[in-house]
């Protein structure tokens, strides 16, 4: 493994994708423990990608209280059927929230009759329940959740908003195998924004695959603004960035 700092972002590098899952998992499961002994429940907020799944089969093995964890993701597509396999909540429901015995968790609705009123509801969650650590990955335009470069705001006044994707992100869920052509893969979003992610104390980001390697460059080498959203995590006190031997390529 090499670790080295950019910023106030510290990145570690490994060998292959299994060890960084292995990694993430322990650095999270430590930092939850770690609060759990300070306070009753931990509040986090989990992305839902291709790019966490060896993460959450670490974390699952974890000795970690389940039962003092309430759990929040961090976007949704709009109007998707349901029960489809592709919507966030159901993605991570099926690798993570179902394998569990969380204290509670907490599905946007992307199916809501009012998507105002729904980014009100989720907002209020998280306000009620401060986020402790956010687990996020970073897509292959450097957004963070559906903050593409377009909508992002580090400023937004909003913590849960409406979003149109560009043609990149659309264009990521069809090379994740989520979707198998463009047309399919849905349009608009509902989505945290920059300050309800990077609000955090911790944050941890877990970033594997070559498809992601330019996107990493973007990341730690880019002037720090919305254009390159994930540059943003080189100014959060307490970042993590993981990453293996093909997302690091271009560094």
């Amino acid at each position: 493994m090499k670790e080295f700092i950019k910023d106030k972002l510290t990145i570690k590098v490994f060998e292959n994708r299994n060890l960084m899952g292995a990694a993430v998992a322990t650095a999270v499961a430590t930092r939850i423990n770690l609060l759990l002994s300070k306070q009753p429940y931990v509040n986090i907020i989990f992305g839902a990608a291709p790019s966490q799944n060896e993460f959450f089969e670490e974390l699952l093995k974890k000795e970690i209280d389940w039962s003092r964890l309430n759990a929040f993701h961090m976007d949704e597509y709009i109007n998707l059927d349901a029960d489809a396999p592709q919507g966030f909540g159901n993605f991570i429901k099926a690798r993570l929230f179902d394998l569990a015995p969380f204290h509670s968790v907490n599905y946007i609705n992307g199916n809501a009759a009012d998507d105002e009123v729904e980014c009100l509801r989720y907002t209020a969650l998280l306000k009620d329940f401060e986020t402790d650590i956010v687990c996020l990955g970073i897509g292959e335009n450097t957004h963070l959740a559906f903050n593409d470069p377009h909508v992002a705001d580090l400023h937004d006044p909003y913590w849960v908003k409406r979003v149109d994707l560009d043609a990149q992100c659309r264009n990521q869920q069809v090379n994740d195998g989520c979707f198998d052509t463009l047309n399919e893969v849905p349009t608009h979003a509902l989505t945290l924004t920059l300050p309800a992610l990077l609000k955090a104390p911790y944050a941890f980001c877990t970033v594997p695959a070559q498809k992601k390697a330019q996107a990493v460059y973007h990341t730690l080498n880019e002037e720090i603004s919305d254009r390159y959203p994930s540059t943003h995590l080189r100014n959060h006190p307490n970042a993590v960035l993981f990453l293996d031997d093909q997302s690091s390529a271009l560094i």
